[in-house]
């Protein structure tokens, strides 16, 4: 009895190790989620190869080419060419940009936390020197590289979109039987970044939330004690349908106007 209880525990044992070797190896497969080059951007949308750390990243300029600026981070999934139209008609006098991420939309090289935010400093540090001042929006994964631009760089304002604490948490969430701290490489500590960010900022939350749990958003938000944002929860709303009305796009408006 005791031999076939060692022999169980052992087989257990071995699965346990290899389903972490397995999340181990495969875990930005399971983060991040490339999409492919955008074949016919609308006319009028200028289609940016941007070195950065010998990629080539594809970034497209949606409105004018003159004013104050934005650059907005997408989610891990996200086709950023498609919200091309939405931009345009939000905000129609300023330029705005929309990042690919390596891998992304046609952008060479492989995503991982240090080439996102490498990369974010690239692409500010190009647009500030087209435009007086630049503001940025992140969206669920990209709410991370933003929080961490807004440590590095001046800010004019500053939009978090369904944001995190850190993916570890996350993660952590979705995995609970699993040793996450240990195993994940790219970790997003936007808390433990916040304190820094001296941009006025804004933070939506979806109602209905089901991919960042309330209360890894939560404890982003107080961890903002330099300079608190304004929070609005947007009614109705799920993690990928936050800003895909009316009456988001007319806050966000508001806000970088100031």
């Amino acid at each position: 009895m005791l031999k076939l209880a060692v022999t169980c525990f052992s087989f257990v044992a071995l699965l346990y190790v290899g389903a972490c070797g397995y999340l181990y190896a495969n875990q930005r497969s399971l983060l991040y989620y490339p999409t492919p080059a955008a074949t016919d951007p609308m006319p009028g949308v200028e289609r940016i190869g941007l070195r950065s750390d010998g990629e080539t990243l594809q970034i497209l300029r949606v409105g004018p080419a003159q004013g104050s600026a934005l650059i907005y981070f997408g989610g891990n999934a996200q086709d950023v060419s498609r919200l091309i139209p939405l931009f345009l008609k939000a905000f129609p006098d300023r330029p705005v940009y929309l990042v690919n991420y390596r891998g992304y939309g046609g952008s060479s090289g492989n995503p991982s936390e240090a080439a996102l935010l490498y990369d974010a400093v690239t692409v500010f540090d190009f647009v500030g020197k087209r435009h007086p001042d630049v503001a940025v929006i992140g969206q669920s994964l990209g709410s991370g590289v933003a929080v961490f631009l807004a440590t590095v760089r001046k800010i004019a304002r500053l939009v978090l979109i369904t944001p995190y604490d850190s993916i570890e948490t996350v993660a952590k969430n979705s995995f609970p039987q699993f040793p996450v701290s240990l195993l994940l490489k790219d970790k997003f500590m936007s808390a433990a970044r916040a304190d820094h960010v001296h941009s006025p900022t804004l933070i939506l939350l979806a109602e209905h939330d089901e991919v960042i749990p309330r209360a890894s958003s939560e404890a982003l938000i107080i961890s903002f004690r330099r300079l608190q944002p304004v929070v609005e929860v947007l009614q109705g709303t799920t993690h990928n349908s936050a800003c895909a009305n009316e009456a988001c796009l007319k806050r966000l408006a508001d806000f970088l106007r100031g």
